[in-house]
């Protein structure tokens, strides 16, 4: 049984959910998002203390597909997820906002593909779409069907860029941008290029020209 406040704060945040999508109480999905936070909230209350036994997963009415991405739905069974972000859970139950913000962020930063921005492209000579990565010291070549990369390209033997990019070796690659304007692979490139350059100095002067020499791009 869900307590009346837990049940009201439900409704409430999911109201506010679907106002931020433009979207009323009234839209399908409404009472879908009511249980999920609900769910969420029998979660919390669940997760056992230190020391003490883990609860009946069987008797849980909790949705564990709407916390994880559809590839591990489909690797484990819905028990094994339950069990799983119940520990997750009670592994940060006791931090304060501030301290469970920043154990998500490492997390989240640990993660092989972090800071990966990701373009499909078509490089010269080649018949097929293929996906670019472009990472904070390297461009990646990833192969769209299996999702391999196939070549990488490090920023720091890079000579120049624009619509072609030299690297030493006398070693050129070409490419047409089929997601996005190519200017917006020339910007990214350009802004972590930026970055390598600042020290760590919080207090270091902000070389706009540079910045903007390297970012602005050419037709």
């Amino acid at each position: 049984m869900i307590p009346k406040k837990e049940t009201q704060y439900a409704k409430w945040k999911a109201a506010c959910i679907l106002a931020s999508k433009g979207k009323t109480m009234a839209y399908s999905s409404y009472r879908t998002e009511v249980r999920n936070i609900q769910s969420f909230l029998q979660m919390k209350n669940l997760a056992p203390p230190s020391g003490q036994a883990a609860p009946d997963l069987d008797s849980m009415e909790m949705n564990a597909e709407c916390f994880v991405s559809p590839r591990y739905v489909k690797k484990y069974k819905t028990k094994q997820l339950t069990a799983r972000i119940l520990e997750a859970h009670q592994n940060i139950a006791q931090l304060s906002l501030m301290e469970a913000k920043m154990r998500f962020i490492q997390a989240w930063q640990s993660l092989p593909e972090f800071g990966i921005n990701y373009y499909i492209v078509r490089f010269r000579g080649s018949k097929k779409d293929e996906v670019l990565g472009v990472s904070y010291n390297r461009l990646i070549r990833i192969d769209m069907s299996t999702g391999l990369p196939v070549t990488t390209w490090r920023f720091s033997n890079m000579k120049q860029w624009n619509v072609a990019i030299e690297f030493d070796q006398n070693i050129q690659v070409a490419f047409s941008c089929q997601s996005c304007d190519c200017k917006v692979v020339h910007e990214f490139i350009g802004g972590y290029i930026f970055l390598s350059t600042r020290s760590k100095d919080q207090n270091e002067t902000l070389d706009e020209e540079l910045f903007h020499k390297l970012t602005g791009g050419q037709e």
